[in-house]
This record gives C-alpha cells, structure tokens and sequence, in this order.
C-alpha cells in the first residue's frame, strides 16, 4: 500500500491527488452510466423521479476535493509523523493467521458503522447541523459525488475512524486496502440514487440488516432517521430505521415490476 511504504516524505504530496482519484474515477464512471448513457433506460429505477441541479453537481465535486485534501491529511498524521511507531500494522500474516486476516474486515465494518451511526446522529444535533452537517444535507437528491460532501470539520470527524482502527487494532494491509476500498464503494452506493437490490433481498433474514440506496436516500429526503452505513442493525436496535422505509422500498419496487 502507498501509504506503507518507506518512500521519501514527498510522497504525501500527492496522496489527496490518489484518494480523490479513485474517489472521482468511481463517480465518474458511475455517474456517467446513471445519470448519462443510461438515464432514460434506467429511470425506472431511479428512487426520486428528478435529478440533481448542475450547481449540486458542483457543489457536491468542490466539497469531495476538500474532504480528499482532509482525508490525506488525517493519513500522512497516522504514518508519515512519529505517531507511526503506535499502529498496530503488522506485515507477517502468520503472525495472527489467516482466519483473523480474514474475519478483520467484516469486523472493521462494524466498528466502522458504529461510530459512523453515534457520530451521524451527532452531527444532527440542531447546533452541529445547522454550521457544520447541512452542507451534506444540501444535497436532498443526491448524486455519487455527495459522499465526500462534507463540510471541513465534519470531513475531519469522519477521518477519524482510520487513527481510531490503526492504533487499537492489529492491522495487515491487506485488510485495511480492503476496508478502505469497501467504504469507498459503499458510501458512493448509498448516494447513487438509484436502487439496485432485488426486492427479496430486504426480506431475507440476513439482507434485512443490509443497508441499501434506499434507506439513505430516504435520509437525504426526510432529514433524519436512518443513519446507517453498511447496516440497519444500529437503526433498528435505537429505533431510528424509519417507518415509512418498508413503504418507500415497495413503491420503488412496484415501479420496477411495472417496467
């Protein structure tokens, strides 16, 4: 991993360039199939029936660069300054075993959505939503560029799971690229605006606890319920999963079965 490499201190230069690069590379390539190529085919699924002004486009870019410029930031403090000697990174896979290699990532998930949730209702506090957490929620239809669309402050508080991770928990890079890699593609899902489960999918006894495109673009809409991430365990367990979730989740499917 670039970031785990012993190449001169000039190499964190160019680390916002690389996390905004592949944060832009996925949206692009995601924006122009959705909201491009495919846009009339596709609308059908399309979980709010309009689509974003070319000034939320805008905005949502301007603020992702910022967050990218934060988020390399927050890594060149975890590896690049003498706080590295304190992560609990580890390159020998025998050192833990594979299982344990293995069994990190879903269990970074979870710690992840944990902190994502309390923080997420946090920022909701009226204080903290109307100076800090609004410039996300400008974004009431969002595209796949509102994922990094956070103002400063609260780009800095969503950094703050990687020092969290890396100096609590023995980490192999393997896991933290696939960790790293998960939350990117996740959180650009959960902004796609389009939904791509299967309506059986929320019926299972496991896919019940998945977050989907849904949920959190009903988060966007309504302004508060359903602060998960990956998952709805969080949001089902405080009583936060919104009520009408069920019902937004069969009109988008009944749309779809109509087509």
């Amino acid at each position: 991993m670039f970031f785990l490499t012993d190449a001169p201190q000039e190499k964190w230069l160019i680390a916002p360039a690389i996390i905004f690069g592949r944060y832009a590379l996925l949206c692009l390539w995601l924006t122009g199939l959705f909201y491009l190529w495919k846009r009339r085919a596709w609308m059908y699924r399309k979980i709010q029936q309009t689509f974003p002004k070319g000034s939320d486009y805008r905005r949502e870019i301007g603020h992702s660069a910022l967050t990218a410029l934060i988020f390399a930031g927050m890594a060149a403090l975890c590896f690049a300054t003498p706080l590295r000697e304190y992560l609990r990174v580890y390159t020998d896979v025998q050192a833990y075993g594979i299982g344990y290699l293995i069994l990190c990532v879903p269990t970074l998930l979870f710690v992840h959505d944990t902190y994502f949730y309390w923080m997420h209702r946090l920022m909701h506090h009226p204080r903290l939503y109307r100076h800090i957490h609004l410039v996300h929620h400008k974004s009431v239809n969002p595209s796949p560029w509102c994922a990094y669309s956070f103002h400063p402050l609260e780009a800095v508080v969503e950094a703050g799971i990687l020092p969290l991770v890396l100096f609590l928990i023995p980490l192999h890079p393997i896991a933290l690229f696939a960790f790293i890699t998960l939350m990117l593609w996740f959180n650009v899902y959960g902004h796609l605006g389009y939904e791509l489960f299967p309506q059986k999918l929320y019926e299972h006894p496991l896919g019940r606890w998945l977050n989907s495109s849904v949920y959190h673009n009903q988060h966007h809409e309504r302004f508060a319920g359903n602060y998960g991430l990956y998952f709805t365990f969080w949001d089902r367990w405080m009583g936060t999963l919104r009520t009408d979730s069920a019902r937004r989740v069969h009109e988008v499917h009944e749309r779809i079965a109509k087509t």
